[in-house]
């Protein structure tokens, strides 16, 4: 089943574990290879994102350019520092103040709210491998993608299906 809409739910790549503030901490090496391994894929199944909200970390906004430049992305990311630490319920207002009109969003951000949003939309109805896989964990790196003919002000429990998910290793 095709969905009208998009949602790619990212969450950051391996990331350096001390820096002056956890908000500073920037991607490792390997994490900026994961991005770009993360993009790249995303740009082979056709995924290209005409929205993207991106938490303000230094880490989730070095992956969205790591990623985006591997996919070759021309979109300029709306960074918000809410999502930096804010709940699923802080995620999905924030989506609901996604244009209407956008049909791939983007979201870039942290456990356990990426893994817990993508667990919370998914309506349990995809194909049974690829839910199996987003349930062995949510490493970094790691995307769903889901589909749904919901608005973007409109999603919640169950509103979406989850149609792939793949670990970038680069």
């Amino acid at each position: 089943m095709e969905h009208r809409r998009r949602l790619v739910l990212v969450r950051h790549a391996k990331a350096e574990p001390f820096a002056s503030t956890d908000h500073a901490r920037t991607l490792t090496e390997r994490g900026s290879r994961d991005a770009g391994a993360t993009g790249r894929y995303l740009a082979s199944t056709g995924v290209r994102p005409d929205h993207a909200l991106v938490s303000s970390a230094a880490r989730a906004v070095g992956t969205w350019e790591r990623m985006a430049d591997a996919a070759g992305w021309r979109l300029g990311p709306v960074v918000d520092q809410s999502v930096y630490n804010g709940s699923y319920e802080v995620v999905l207002e924030a989506l609901g103040a996604v244009p209407g009109d956008a049909s791939v969003v983007c979201f870039v951000g942290h456990n356990p709210t990426v893994s817990f949003l993508a667990h919370f939309l998914e309506d349990g109805k995809g194909d049974a491998a690829v839910a199996d896989a987003m349930m062995r964990g949510f490493p970094t790196g790691a995307v769903a993608v889901l589909g749904t003919d919901r608005a973007w002000d409109d999603l919640g429990q169950e509103s979406a299906r989850l149609v792939d998910f793949h670990v970038g290793r680069g």
